[in-house]
């Protein structure tokens, strides 16, 4: 099981009405259970409504809220969902302002409130008593005895949860943070916080952060207008977010019951879990040990699944995000190859420049990390290489860019030395094989090197990060440099990238030549062009599209995603785009590639990294050039 879906809810209620709030939630949850939903969250002390204030003291209250509580939980007898609501608790004499997690007919376990407010506009003390384990950790409550109470973690088997109420989540120190370490994936907030000017605002970022930091999700449901305006208004915010990302918010301020509803991603909090090594090892508060409550849904099959996924993960949706990323990328890049320049003093830098993407990008980092060290473009030495595949379209957008730039801008053919090279391995020139373009890989390798070697300067790589994970590089080629700026850049960041340049800090003929690169289809040109200069050589025809790859590098790094969850996010985020069979297609070529090209990456140059990605085998990737893929190929079968 990879997701669960995931309800907030807000009802509409009456104050201190037990009987019209139980309705209310009831009506609520039929519609939710219908919906397939495994968890639905109200507010805190839904049932009597929070601000009922001195009628907490009222027996006849407390008495209704149990009998209504009993209603609901026969009401969720036969439902396959956990409901988690609020309600005041009697216990040895005290009163807890406590959430009840209920299902298929029974109470799993009573969380109390741990913190309570008695500041400003809350005087929560005065009704009720904030729990410590030595007030037990079990409590009868009407036919059900022994039931957990206190700091308790919720498992399915499949998922984990944990529960607080409000002020808990504004503590310095809240119960969530230990509750996740100690298992629970989705942390439950019943609250019921009134609304002050900008206090949303603050509460979604709380919210956001506290799913970040505890690598989990984090489900909010507050009470809504219909609770007492004497002093406050409430708003009925709900939220729900996973690992520091918003999935969905209500409109707040609707007097009728609103809810909200999500697919939380488990796999991805587990497998963020297990690579956090901070994580692992934080130590429990002891003040909130936690007992485990263990209970198992009949079904966990993912219906009506909407959840959005990003076909392009690298690069961010929102336009002015899009920019500011732009920059911080090409800030690091710059300022990772000037520490090298500067450590090697040198001023020089070599680059081979074929009028492609990532060769463009390369070179506009290199030129701005002159400007950052004051040094005049013509130290950039940049190398014009035609070949057998060749099109005039690269050739004259690589010669126009580096004369644009002021660059010192050399063209040395390869083809008469790779004729050569052919005949002195005994290679058949028409024969088109991996041979025939490793030989003028290898060829423009080492021209760049004996340049840097007689000028005193450093090659400058190009390859890409996509290019990296395929192994879409030639060994000793241009999978070889002393310094590879775009090394975990993925191909399509590489095209943002390039159209930022184009769009935000260049004009005229060098922003025209920019937009040109950007449109020209991707290719290495080591195949002999067409009879009308056309380019035949299509590396995605013969790879995959690279959006595709980046989607299952970004899925398979970032959180560990098993690749049966990979199609299935795929699917979902390309549907339209690509057919599923397709899809699939281009993953059993990934998954391939991905292992089989491993050798290359251990020995890949020193380059910056820039993302949460990386393959290099010095940081994010220790992975033996020898390992087997078939059983990740049996599981795509």
């Amino acid at each position: 099981m990879d997701y669960i879906k995931i309800s907030s809810v807000s009802p509409k209620l009456k104050v201190s009405d037990v009987h019209y709030n139980k309705k209310e939630i009831l009506t609520s949850i039929r519609q939710l259970s219908e919906n397939s939903v495994k968890v639905a969250l109200f507010p805190e002390l839904s049932l009597t409504s929070y601000t009922a204030a001195d009628l907490f003291f009222s027996a006849d209250l407390l008495e209704e809220a149990e009998k209504a509580l009993e209603e609901i939980i026969a009401f969720t007898r036969n439902l396959d969902m956990v409901v988690i609501l609020g309600l005041p608790v009697r216990h040895e004499g005290r009163l807890y302002n406590s959430a009840a997690v209920l299902f298929e007919g029974e109470i799993l376990g009573i969380v109390p409130k741990q913190n309570l407010p008695n500041y400003n506009e809350f005087y929560e003390s005065r009704w009720f008593t904030a729990y410590h384990r030595t007030h037990g950790q079990q409590i009868d409550l009407g036919a059900h005895k022994r039931v957990p109470f206190g700091n308790l973690v919720f498992s399915a088997g499949e998922y984990s949860f944990g529960v607080e109420i409000c002020e808990d989540l504004f503590a310095t120190v809240s119960p969530s943070s230990s509750l996740s370490l100690q298992g629970a994936e989705i942390i439950f907030n019943l609250s019921a916080s009134n609304e002050l000017a900008g206090k949303s605002v603050y509460r979604r970022d709380l919210v956001k952060i506290t799913s970040a930091k505890n690598i989990g999700a984090y489900v909010y449901s507050s009470a809504g207008p219909n609770e007492s305006t004497t002093d406050l208004v409430f708003s009925g915010h709900l939220l729900i977010s996973e690992y520091g990302t918003v999935l969905a918010e209500n409109e707040r301020f609707s007097i009728e019951t609103d809810q909200i509803t999500a697919f939380i991603d488990i796999a991805r909090i587990r497998g963020e879990r297990l690579r956090n090594t901070t994580f692992r090892n934080e130590a429990v508060n002891p003040q909130y040990l936690a007992e485990k409550v263990s209970f198992r849904h009949a079904s966990y099959e993912v219906v009506g699944f909407d959840r959005k996924i990003d076909p392009h993960p690298f690069v961010p949706n929102n336009p002015e995000e899009r920019k500011t990323r732009a920059r911080e990328i090409l800030a690091i890049q710059s300022h990772g190859l000037a520490k090298r320049l500067n450590h090697l003093h040198m001023k020089k830098t070599v680059i081979g420049i074929s009028g492609g993407l990532d060769s463009t990008l390369a070179l506009l980092v290199i030129t701005k990390t002159y400007q950052i060290l004051g040094i005049p473009h013509e130290n950039i030495i940049t190398v014009t290489m035609p070949g057998f595949g060749t099109t005039d379209r690269t050739y004259q957008n690589a010669l126009e860019l580096c004369r644009e730039l002021g660059t010192d801008l050399r063209e040395i053919s390869i083809v008469e030395a790779s004729l050569l090279h052919f005949s002195d391995i005994g290679h058949d020139k028409a024969v088109h094989d991996a041979t025939y373009e490793n030989v003028q890989a290898r060829e423009r390798t080492q021209i760049l090197m004996d340049i840097a070697n007689k000028e005193g300067a450093i090659v400058i790589g190009t390859g890409d990060l996509s290019e990296l994970a395929l192994g879409w590089c030639t060994y000793n080629g241009d999978q070889m440099s002393m310094y590879g700026v775009n090394a975990s850049i993925p191909k399509s960041l590489v095209r943002y990238l390039v159209r930022y340049f184009y769009e935000e800090e260049f004009s005229g003929n060098i922003s025209r030549v920019l937009k040109d690169v950007l449109e020209t289809p991707v290719s290495p040109e080591l195949l002999p062009k067409g009879t009308e200069d056309e380019l035949l050589q299509m590396t995605e025809d013969i790879v995959g599209p690279y959006e595709l790859h980046d989607f299952f590098l970004y899925h398979y790094m970032k959180y560990g995603a098993g690749y049966r969850k990979i199609l299935f996010m795929a699917e979902t985020a390309f549907r339209g785009v690509y057919d599923p069979e397709t899809i699939r297609k281009w993953l059993k070529v990934f998954v391939k590639r991905f292992y089989s090209q491993q050798f290359k990456r251990s020995a890949m140059p020193d380059g910056p990294k820039v993302g949460s990605i990386s393959l290099s085998p010095r940081g994010d990737l220790r992975m033996p050039s020898d390992a087997s893929y078939d059983t990740f190929m049996d599981t795509l079968e």
